[in-house]
């Protein structure tokens, strides 16, 4: 079998197509031949930071994917060979960049037979973490608003639509020439943040009074400034950085701070926390099947293309999902 390895982490452009051992089934495992991996900015990341201890090289990255169950090992009751499944799988071990791979059974789902490879992989690590920020973290019982930062990107356009599902009034951030799309995905609210003061812009919104939920897949500082967005009480979910609180008298606005990570359901280890990617996959791709929900798959490549779809997305301009195919 084949797949794109690196020979030591730090550089997209020494990705290579190289023959590695066949994989097989550990116990509790499942393996997968893969059909469609969606490419996440974690990907590019890792690859080009110092790369990760616990990698063993070659080593090939990618954390989501959808295919086809090829063998079952011991102890995996619930799914068999033949079955299309989607999985987002633990950034520690090797990935979805190949043509087979292993995977943990208690963290994968089966796919509707309505929903394509395709629609299934772009919905797995963005669609989680914002699955797990609007219905498992946030309380939105009697909200009515949310902020929601970066909406083009995958994060915030899956949260937009699951945000906008439950009657929120739904306001995000985007550059104008993504604001009629994010219309389109349920956003009432599209705010420039490039010519807008965003800040403002939320107490024009809200009458003075901030908004009671806020998203920020930005960063530390930004997620510091939300706490001048925010109402009396409101809860702000962050994943590029806590919010510094210095500033924050006691007893005035008493925030609530979640700290949203996904892939530390596997770092935790628990049976749990894993089956929790199960459960998650499988809400997201019923309401993809039932049409509730947009993939948002903007680009299908083939696995030739890989490396360069990973430059693309370094870019920082890419509007949903891109997937590639592996077995094209």
């Amino acid at each position: 079998m084949k797949a794109w390895l690196i020979e030591s982490a730090g550089d997209i452009d020494k990705m290579f197509w190289g023959d590695i051992p066949d994989v097989h089934a550990e116990n509790g495992q499942i393996v997968i031949k893969v059909m469609s991996t969606a490419l996440n900015p974690v990907d590019y990341q890792v690859i080009e930071s110092s790369g990760n201890k616990n990698w063993s090289y070659p080593h090939y990255a990618g954390v989501d994917l959808a295919g086809v169950v090829t063998e079952v090992g011991d102890n995996v009751t619930n799914f068999k060979i033949g079955d299309a499944i989607a999985c987002h799988m633990d950034l520690n071990k090797k990935g979805s960049f190949t043509e087979y791979t292993a995977v943990d059974a208690n963290t994968a789902a089966k796919i509707p037979e309505n929903v394509s490879f395709d629609q299934a992989a772009a919905i797995l690590c963005p669609g989680l973490t914002a699955y797990q920020t609007i219905y498992q973290k946030l309380n939105t019982f009697q909200k009515k608003n949310i902020l929601i930062h970066g909406g083009a990107g995958g994060v915030g356009g899956f949260a937009i639509q699951l945000a906008k599902e439950l009657g929120l009034k739904v306001i995000t951030t985007a550059s104008q020439n993504n604001h009629a799309w994010l219309k389109e995905l349920g956003a009432d609210v599209v705010i420039d943040y490039k010519t807008e003061s965003v800040t403002e812009r939320i107490k024009e919104e809200t009458d003075g009074n901030g908004v009671d939920l806020i998203f920020n897949t930005i960063s530390k500082d930004e997620a510091t400034k939300d706490l001048d967005r925010l109402a009396f009480s409101g809860q702000l979910a962050y994943i590029a950085g806590a919010p510094d609180l210095t500033n924050v008298k006691p007893f005035s606005l008493s925030p609530s701070i979640h700290e949203v990570a996904l892939g530390a359901a596997y770092s935790a280890g628990t049976l749990k926390a894993k089956q929790n990617l199960s459960f998650m996959t499988n809400e997201m791709l019923q309401k993809v099947a039932q049409g509730f929900l947009d993939p948002m798959v903007s680009k299908i490549l083939s696995k030739d293309d890989l490396p360069a779809g990973l430059k693309e997305l370094k870019k920082r301009h890419v509007r949903g999902k891109i997937i590639v195919n592996m077995q094209s």
